[in-house]
């Protein structure tokens, strides 16, 4: 097992070039199941989970070829319908094969997924919209059955709640079910933009990509032609190294990013009392005179993401007043809290708020643990500006989605170096 070993306080400067979105590209290779052709796909992050899904693609009976950042996917040689629990257990985006498989084939069983220990992420609604479509669903010994004999057919389907993941296995359902799918409270997200739009250029009409209505009319079981198309950035990495700036209160300039995707973080980062100026596909923070205190709401895109309230809760403990984050979307996200109260950090959990009580200067380095994702991230922002040293473990959790983490921040003058635990 590796770990990080991070110096705090040390001057940064440069920029950072973002990768792609690992949460785009997920679905996207799941979409390629739906292809008749070999799909190229260029700025794919070199990250653990598209690794993992490359991985069940092949286990499914498809292959695929890897250049660095390009992959060419050839999903025609399909024969096999069954997503492992072995795979799946390690990465719950592995359900995003549900709703392909089962459009193309007509039946398929997927394990019930693992992935971040963030709460509970039931997969009821995918399954609802499935059934709305004229599937039959079976839960049995941890597996989703389920079945098509008749092929999938349009329909209305109706989100309880905002669903990512629901809306995105439902899209690549309905683009090859016969007749016209309305999908009613869809989730925005730009990773489902580029979805919809990758599956619209390949021929599939699909209207309302953007808003929380989407029609798509279904091709009726013809598998699609899908153009070679790049993933779109990463904003929640976009959004990491933002706060890596916002944390040492350094300027940093981030490149290859689309400033719109990062109105909510902007936003804040501003009220905080940063400066940043933005052109058309990158952006510079500056240095503030002092960070103010912020309150923060996680909610659905265009609001403020749950996958940056961690890096927000770091950068927090170095503002200079209270600052408080209110977690609506999982219940079990203030993993991290532990963590920096290890740091020193001074935070009040009442249920779903935080309160950060900053102090710029209070945190000292020690040895922490990381839980998930995004927590991760926090712990490494924290431990930049730690007195002394960090040792951040468990980080098989940051290689799930963040491309060389340790050499771009390397790469502005970070004092870290990943280590191999002694046994």
């Amino acid at each position: 097992m590796d770990y990080l070993k991070i110096v705090g306080n040390k001057k940064l400067s440069g920029d950072i070039s973002i990768s792609g979105a690992k949460n785009a590209a997920l679905p996207l290779i799941a979409a390629t199941i739906l292809a008749k052709n070999e799909t190229i796909i260029d700025n794919l992050p070199n990250v653990a989970d598209i690794n993992t899904f490359l991985k069940l693609i092949k286990m499914l009976g498809g292959s695929f070829t890897q250049d660095k950042n390009r992959a060419a996917i050839d999903t025609s040689t399909i024969t096999n319908t069954i997503a492992t629990y072995d795979i799946v257990k390690t990465m719950r985006a592995s359900i995003l094969v549900l709703g392909p498989l089962l459009a193309r084939f007509g039946h398929c069983e997927v394990s019930l997924p693992g992935g971040c220990a963030i709460g509970q992420r039931p997969v009821d609604l995918h399954l609802k919209a499935m059934e709305a479509m004229g599937a039959k669903i079976e839960i049995l010994q941890g597996y989703i059955k389920a079945t098509a004999p008749n092929g999938l057919k349009g329909a209305k389907i109706v989100f309880d709640k905002v669903t990512v993941g629901g809306t995105e296995n439902t899209v690549m359902a309905a683009a090859l079910a016969s007749g016209v799918t309305t999908i009613i409270n869809a989730a925005k997200e730009p990773e489902i933009v580029q979805l919809c739009e990758v599956i619209a250029s390949a021929g599939v009409k699909i209207d309302g990509i953007g808003t929380s209505k989407i029609t798509i009319e279904g091709t009726g079981g013809k598998l699609l032609d899908i153009k070679p198309f790049s993933v779109i950035p990463d904003r929640i990495e976009a959004g990491t190294y933002m706060c890596v700036a916002a944390i040492t209160n350094q300027k940093l300039t981030i490149k290859n990013i689309v400033p719109a995707h990062l109105e909510a973080v902007i936003s804040k980062l501003e009220e905080m009392n940063f400066e940043i100026e933005i052109k058309e596909n990158e952006l510079t923070i500056f240095p503030t005179s002092k960070i103010k205190p912020v309150n923060i709401i996680t909610t659905e895109y265009p609001g403020f993401p749950t996958d940056m309230q961690a890096q927000f809760m770091a950068l927090a403990t170095q503002a200079e007043g209270t600052s408080t984050i209110d977690e609506r979307l999982f219940e079990n996200r203030f993993m991290h809290v532990s963590e920096l109260l290890r740091m020193g950090a001074d935070i009040q959990l009442n249920g779903n708020i935080a309160t950060i009580i900053g102090e710029k200067g209070k945190l000292s380095g020690t040895d922490v643990m990381a839980t998930d994702l995004r927590a991760s991230s926090a712990l490494v922002l924290a431990a930049l500006v730690a007195q002394g040293e960090t040792n951040i473990h468990r980080i098989y959790h940051l290689d799930r989605g963040y491309e060389n983490l340790e050499g771009k921040l390397r790469d502005i003058g970070a004092d870290i170096k990943r280590l191999k635990e002694s046994k």
